[in-house]
């Protein structure tokens, strides 16, 4: 274990670029969307499926990246992971047609799949327990700031080039991982051999995908009293229920749920969920709103999101390291406190609020996430016995996308539902955008009144 802890540097470089490219392809297409559009000859809802279809695999194929660590080695599922991401890479940058433009993002999505919980598996067995708090905030930093740059550097690129060339400057990153990874990358466990339970991973996939898809359709058809979207979140729904029960009847279960039996585990995972769900339909409700209310370029709707991202991706570092030294109890409350107050402000947003203001809401927006993800997660992580981090790390990535795809699709739902009811669609477009933030606005104070629950685990619990 010390020669893991010498090299472990080297060991997670590879994969927090690879993890950062994964999360930036998530959403630097958004900003392409009507270029990818007018140049296919679809509509809007069909394209919003090149980011909803990223997100579905996300949430169907993370749940199995627990049987994949325990029945793979660390070098060769990180080798797996690139090579999709890189064939994903190529195929888009290629695409002659919307079709194989969805095709090369499922195996983007895939690559991006294994990358997230295998690093965070990673980093749990070669950090001690008192140092993991700087190393989740380099986690923190890939995770916030990579989706939050994205539409930045699309729109500087789409300034000058096509909407191709958006994943032409990714691949040498992509080449430059693999081959540093698998320079650098040891076996962090054990192989065991294990079988994968087709049920399990039948009913999870219907179960994560139906919710997913259903409260996605929301979005394109603009309302939830659909049968379409009762039927799609309901199968979901019960297939999740049937996967649960088989988790607790199987000798190995695909996802051991037991993980729920740690209180700060479930207490952090909770907090977590309602901050993706907030920030993820913020990050794109603020585009839209600047384009098309105050008729931004772009380039400059990318430019005025930059220094939120900025800001956060050096305070997730900080935050990292104050964990370290105070933990989460008072970071936790303090960041939601900053994200209610950005959110009341974003919340009153109209074409009349100049552009300094929003900066600074989403600068403070951000400021408050740094303080939450990360020790939210690594406090709830830290309290899992060591044979569960696998699992913990598999169910909290995959809660992660479903709750950032419904926040986002629920988002885009209420704003359209909000700006059907206007006759002026400019007004009808700002009143749907300030009910979509409000509704974030509800969701962020559920979880502040939760934050006062969280107590520090014990350095030794489960080591």
């Amino acid at each position: 274990m010390s020669n893991l802890y010498e090299k472990r540097n080297k060991i997670v470089i590879p994969f927090l670029i690879s993890a950062f490219i994964g999360l930036f392809n998530e959403t630097a297409l958004n900003m392409a969307f009507v270029e990818i559009g007018k140049g296919f000859g679809i509509e809007p809802s069909t394209v919003q499926w090149l980011t909803t279809g990223y997100l579905l695999i996300l949430g169907v194929f993370v749940p199995v990246s627990s049987f994949l660590m325990q029945r793979f080695t660390t070098r060769q599922l990180f080798g797996a992971s690139l090579s999709l991401s890189i064939i994903g890479t190529l195929i888009a940058a290629f695409a002659p047609s919307f079709s194989v433009l969805l095709i090369a993002r499922i195996f983007q999505a895939l690559g991006t799949a294994i990358i997230l919980p295998l690093m965070m598996t990673v980093i749990l067995m070669v950090y001690p327990v008192e140092k993991r708090g700087a190393a989740m905030g380099k986690i923190g930093l890939v995770i916030v700031f990579a989706p939050a740059i994205g539409p930045t550097l699309a729109g500087v690129i789409l300034e000058t080039f096509t909407w191709h060339f958006i994943f032409w400057v990714t691949i040498p990153f992509l080449l430059i991982a693999l081959f540093v990874g698998l320079k650098f990358i040891v076996n962090v466990s054990e192989v065991q051999p294990t079988k994968l339970d087709v049920l399990s991973f039948i009913l999870s996939t219907i179960g994560f995908g139906g919710v997913v898809y259903g409260f996605s359709i929301s979005g394109d058809l603009g309302t939830f009293m659909t049968t379409e979207v009762y039927v799609a979140v309901g199968i979901g729904l019960v297939a999740l229920l049937l996967f649960a029960i088989r988790q607790f009847k199987l000798e190995t279960p695909m996802l051991n749920l037991k993980v729920f039996k740690y209180p700060m585990y479930t207490l952090g995972l909770l907090i977590i969920l309602a901050v993706m769900m907030t920030l993820l339909s913020v990050m794109v409700l603020l585009p839209i709103y600047l384009q098309n209310a105050l008729l931004l370029a772009p380039m400059m709707a990318g430019l005025l999101l930059l220094p939120g991202g900025v800001i956060n991706a050096l305070l997730s570092v900080v935050a990292g390291n104050l964990f370290d030294k105070y933990g989460p109890k008072l970071m936790v409350p303090v960041g939601l406190g900053l994200t209610i107050i950005s959110l009341i402000f974003l919340s009153m947003i109209g074409t009349d609020t100049s552009n300094l203001t929003i900066i600074i809401m989403h600068i403070l927006l951000l400021i408050g996430l740094s303080f939450i993800m990360m020790p939210a997660q690594t406090n709830g992580l830290n309290q899992l016995p060591r044979e569960l981090y696998t699992d913990g790390t598999a169910i909290m990535n995959t809660l992660q996308q479903v709750a950032g795809a419904i926040g986002t699709a629920i988002a885009v739902t209420v704003m359209s539902i909000t700006a059907n009811g206007y006759d002026n669609p400019l007004t009808g477009l700002v009143e749907g955008v300030q009910n979509s933030i409000l509704l974030g606005l509800i969701i962020s104070v559920a979880a502040f009144v939760l934050s006062f629950f969280i107590k520090r685990v014990s350095t030794v619990q489960g080591h």
